[in-house]
C-alpha cells in the first residue's frame, strides 16, 4: 500500500513540463488516450467548471508574451506553422489567437506548452 501511496505522491509532483511528458508516453507506447489528466490540470485554475466541459471547440489566446518573450516567439513559431515574422508579430500583438476551434486536449496541451515558455494563456 506504501508503493501506491508514493507513486500518487510523485503524479501530484509532476511539473507541466513532465505531465505532458508522461500524456505523450501513454498516448505513443500504450495507445492510452490521457484526457482525465488535462482535466485534472485545467481543474482549479477552470472558473466555468460544467460551461467548460460542454464546450467542444476552444480558441487559445495568447494574452502576453511574459518575460521569455523569444522563447514564446518560437513556440508560436512551431505551433502555427507560420513564419518567424508572422509568428512575431503575433505575440506582440497580443492578445490574440494562436489557434481557434480546437478539441479541448489539443487546446489545453498548447496552453501548457505556452506557459511552460513563459507565457500569459486564456482558452475560450
Amino acid at each position: 500500500m506504501a508503493d501506491l501511496k508514493d507513486f500518487a505522491e510523485q503524479l501530484v509532483n509532476l511539473t507541466v513540463k513532465e505531465v505532458n511528458e508522461l500524456a505523450t508516453i501513454l498516448k505513443d507506447e500504450y495507445g492510452i488516450e490521457p484526457a482525465a489528466a488535462a482535466v485534472a490540470m485545467a481543474g482549479p485554475a477552470a472558473g466555468g467548471g460544467e460551461a467548460a466541459e460542454e464546450q467542444t471547440e476552444f480558441d487559445v489566446i495568447l494574452k502576453a508574451a511574459g518575460g521569455s518573450k523569444l522563447a514564446v516567439v518560437k513556440l508560436v513559431k512551431e505551433l502555427t506553422g507560420l513564419g518567424l515574422k508572422e509568428a512575431k508579430g503575433l505575440v506582440d500583438d497580443a492578445p490574440s489567437p494562436i489557434k481557434e476551434g480546437v478539441a479541448k486536449d489539443e487546446a489545453e496541451a498548447l496552453k501548457a506548452q505556452l506557459e511552460e515558455a513563459g507565457a500569459e494563456v486564456e482558452l475560450k
